[in-house]
């Protein structure tokens, strides 16, 4: 190697450290400015105000790094209630079990598969924002009640397993792949908070997009079976990997019934047929995504190429498998409305577009055809579903 290059790596070195530095003071700092401030979730109380956003710690919950796990509740309309699955990467082997996401890696661009605790940064990712705002009359879902079910175990809220790896720094290290216990305990303080509600709205975001179809049966047969009016909705689930039923079995050690139902690369397809085979029209079905979607084309570009990085090839190739997966959906039943979208962020979607929108602001701002997914989304819980944004597939 020539004294240039090695000048140049030495410098790209020293680039890559600066910027995990840099990336992890701004969270550390945002971090402390929320537990500093007033928009800080408190504990529910015994008298619990309405509108109001509270934290649930559970007892029994468990986030992936060992640490303390809790979820999010907002007491508003008791007959309109959304169970909210919420995003945050995903564990499919021991190589992305020992690189959870940090500021630092993030920025620095480093391979960062899950969030695997839910320190003060998590916050701004789970409330407050979207659909969860509270603070503009614009959001139709405001004077809803949520759970919003947090996510650190990198699992699709399905996991039951203590995964030993072992981490970058050659320490021997465990995952806990805990997110289906902590999906039960959040459901039972969904159900003492909000026993009977009559229209009941099922959403996830990218790794809580998946967990839909997985866990929506249970939810209203254990939790809810007297609601009428009942949305699913899945923003950006699309991630194909031939190894999925293996790793639900054998890594994340699901119950029997979750993994038997997939059978190919499209889990989120597998975990839909399943499900509509068994509830058939008693749900109304809901799919959204970008067209170029730039974080999960860069995780099926590592799954396939080892390389953790978007570009026009892999997204070009994410829009044909979104292409076909829409077909598909659609072959499952007619009524499932779509919204697709071409929605762009300068800086963040790196050449690509965005990566789900149902908890971000463009949920309520951005429109496709003229329409706001938050409009789209209000329709179909009222029984108008239909399709948005179809014609970006052509």
């Amino acid at each position: 190697m020539s004294l240039k290059d090695r000048i140049n790596k030495n410098n790209f070195k020293k680039g890559i450290v600066f910027a995990s530095k840099v990336g992890d003071f701004v969270e550390n700092k945002i971090g402390k400015a929320i537990e500093e401030s007033s928009f800080k979730a408190e504990d529910l109380p015994d008298k619990p105000e309405k509108m109001t956003w509270y934290k649930v710690p559970l007892e029994r919950g468990l986030s992936g790094d060992g640490s303390e796990y809790h979820i999010y509740v907002k007491i508003a309309d008791p007959d309109k209630l959304c169970v909210f699955l919420s995003g945050g990467g995903v564990a499919y082997n021991e190589y992305t079990a020992a690189r959870p996401v940090t500021g630092g890696k993030v920025a620095a661009g480093l391979p960062n598969y899950y969030w695997n605790n839910l320190r003060p940064f998590t916050q701004i990712m789970n409330i407050n924002v979207g659909i969860t705002d509270i603070f503009t009359d614009k959001n139709p879902f405001r004077d809803w009640s949520f759970v919003v079910i947090t996510y650190a175990t990198g699992d699709f809220h399905v996991g039951n397993n203590d995964y030993p790896y072992v981490g970058e720094d050659g320490q021997d290290n465990v995952l806990h792949f805990h997110g289906y216990v902590n999906f039960l305990e959040s459901m039972k303080v969904s159900k003492s908070l909000f026993p009977n509600p009559g229209t009941l709205l099922i959403a996830g975001n990218s790794a809580g997009a998946f967990a839909v179809p997985a866990l929506a049966g249970e939810i209203v047969d254990d939790y809810y079976p007297k609601a009428r009016n009942i949305t699913l909705f899945s923003d950006s689930g699309l991630l194909l990997y031939k190894n999925w039923r293996k790793t639900a079995r054998n890594i994340w050690m699901t119950k029997d019934s979750t993994w038997k139902a997939i059978h190919g690369d499209n889990i989120t397809l597998d975990w839909y047929k399943d499900l509509y085979a068994r509830y058939g029209d008693r749900f109304r079905y809901l799919y959204s995504s970008s067209i170029y979607d730039y974080l999960l084309s860069a995780y099926y570009n590592d799954i396939i190429n080892k390389k953790y990085k978007t570009d026009q090839d892999v997204q070009l190739e994410y829009y044909k498998q979104l292409q076909t997966m829409v077909k598909e959906l659609k072959d499952i039943t007619p009524q499932f409305g779509m919204f697709i979208n071409d929605w762009k962020i300068p800086l963040i979607t790196m050449g690509g577009t965005v990566h789900t929108s149902v908890r971000e602001p463009h949920f309520l701002l951005f429109t496709e055809n003229g329409i706001t997914m938050a409009k789209w989304l209000i329709d179909a819980c009222e029984g108008k579903v239909y399709d948005v944004g179809m014609d970006l597939l052509r």
